[in-house]
C-alpha cells in the first residue's frame, strides 16, 4: 500500500465529490486517499494516487521511536516503566496515517457505488523502548506490557461511536510491508467492519443459531482432541495450524476460555497476558525459523458499545464470537508465493505437516 507524505498534503476541499486531499505531479492532479466499497464483495478499499512507494525506514538513520529522539510523533497512550526512559510501551500517532481522526466520514453514493472519507485512527504501537527487542527476543514481561497497551488503546478508541472496528496488526519484513526498523505494530480504528471479520461474524452467528455453541470453541475442542495440528499450549492458550490454511504455516493463537473481546478479557484479567506473551514469543520464534517476513493480526469483537442497527450479527455476538490472533508467514521463492492474489488459496504444505515441523523446532534459544 502507498501513502502521501506530509510534505505533499497541500489542500483540502469541503465537497466530498472532490477528492479530500490532492497534490500535483508535473501537470497531473493526483487524488488523495478515500475509501471505496466493492458492491459485489462488499469490501472497503483505500485508494488514492501516489507514485511514491513505501520504504522501510533506514536502520542506520536516527530512529524516531528510540528514547531521546527529537522526532517522536504525538504520544496518545503509554504503559509506565520503573526504569529509564519511563515507559515500557507507548502509542503515537502514525507519521503518515491511512486514517485521520478528525471529521465525519460523509458516506456518499456515486451511482451504484459508495465511498467515504478515510476517517478513523491510525497509531503506531511502540512495542519496546529498546531498538533490538522484538516480540520474539524480548522478555515475556516486556511483551506483556505491549499487550496491555494494545488492550487499553482498543478500549479507549471504542468510546468513539464513529468507529465500528479497532484492531492491531504487525507487518514484519520488506515483503510484508514493514514501515519502521524499531519494534512496532499498527493500530487502526475504522468506520466499517473489515470483510474478513464480517465473514467470521456471520459464520459464527449461523453456527450458533444451529447448535447454540461457539464455532471457535468447537474447533479448539476438536484440534486439542486430534492433536495433529496443535503446535503448543501454554496455560489457557493454544497455537495451532488451521484445518484449511490460506498460507503455508499459517498459525492461529486462541484462548480456551471463551470471550469475544480481547481488550475486555485483558483488562479484566491482566494475569492472562503472561501466558499470551509466552506463547506469542515462542510462536514467532518458530515463524522466524522459517522466514523473516510475516503478517500478524488480532481479531476481536467489533464496537459493541455502539451497535449497528443495519447489521444482524449483534444478538448473540458475545456467545458466538471468539477473539484470536492470526499469523501468516510469507515464504521466499517458488510455489510458496502462489497463494497470493488467488480466489482459491493454495499452500504446498498441509497443516498437519506444518504443525509437526513447527513443533519440532528448537526455539528455547532467544536471538541476540
Amino acid at each position: 500500500m502507498y501513502h502521501l507524505s506530509n510534505a505533499n498534503r497541500i489542500t483540502c476541499f469541503p465537497d466530498f465529490f472532490v477528492p479530500e486531499l490532492t497534490r500535483t505531479a508535473g501537470n497531473v492532479i493526483l487524488a488523495g486517499m478515500q475509501l471505496r466499497k466493492d458492491p459485489i464483495t462488499r469490501s472497503w478499499v483505500i485508494t488514492g494516487d501516489d507514485p511514491e512507494k513505501d520504504k522501510l525506514e533506514s536502520k542506520v538513520a536516527p530512529c524516531r521511536f528510540c528514547a531521546g529522539s527529537k522526532d517522536t510523533p504525538q504520544v496518545v497512550g503509554s504503559v509506565p516503566a520503573e526504569t529509564s526512559p519511563g515507559w515500557a510501551a507507548r502509542s503515537v500517532v502514525h507519521p503518515a496515517p491511512f486514517y485521520r481522526i478528525e471529521g465525519d466520514p460523509k458516506r456518499e453514493g456515486d451511482g451504484i457505488y459508495d465511498r467515504m472519507r478515510t476517517v478513523g485512527a491510525h497509531e503506531v504501537l511502540i512495542e519496546n523502548p529498546k531498538h533490538d527487542h522484538q516480540l520474539w527476543n524480548a522478555s515475556d514481561g516486556e511483551i506483556e506490557k505491549f499487550l496491555s497497551l494494545a488492550a487499553q488503546r482498543i478500549q479507549d478508541l471504542k468510546q468513539d461511536q464513529r468507529f465500528k472496528y479497532v484492531t492491531v496488526f504487525k507487518n514484519h519484513g520488506a515483503v510484508a510491508g514493514q514501515d519502521f526498523a524499531h519494534p512496532t505494530s499498527n493500530l487502526t480504528a475504522t468506520t466499517f467492519v473489515p470483510r474478513r471479520v464480517l465473514h467470521e461474524l456471520r459464520a459464527g452467528k449461523d453456527y450458533y443459531s444451529q447448535k447454540e455453541r461457539c464455532v471457535f470453541c468447537d474447533i479448539l475442542a476438536q484440534e486439542l482432541r486430534q492433536g495433529s495440528r496443535v503446535i503448543e499450549t501454554v496455560g489457557d492458550f493454544v497455537a495451532c495450524c488451521p484445518y484449511a490454511p490460506r498460507a503455508p504455516y499459517e498459525i492461529w493463537i486462541l484462548p480456551q476460555t471463551h470471550d469475544a473481546s480481547f481488550e475486555r478479557r485483558a483488562l479484566a484479567h491482566p494475569e492472562m497476558l503472561k501466558e499470551l506473551a509466552t506463547i506469542l514469543r515462542r510462536t514467532l520464534q518458530r515463524v522466524r525459523s522459517l522466514t523473516e517476513d510475516f503478517q500478524m493480526v488480532l481479531h476481536t469483537v467489533p464496537n459493541t458499545q455502539h451497535k449497528s442497527r443495519a447489521l444482524q450479527y449483534w444478538k448473540t455476538i458475545d456467545e458466538d464470537y471468539h477473539w484470536h490472533i492470526e499469523i501468516l508467514p510469507i515464504l521466499a521463492g517458488g510455489r510458496a508465493k502462489s497463494y497470493t492474489f488467488k480466489e482459491v488459496y493454495y499452500t504446498p504444505v498441509t497443516p498437519e505437516t506444518a504443525a509437526a515441523r513447527l513443533r519440532s523446532m528448537d526455539i528455547d534459544r532467544v536471538e541476540e
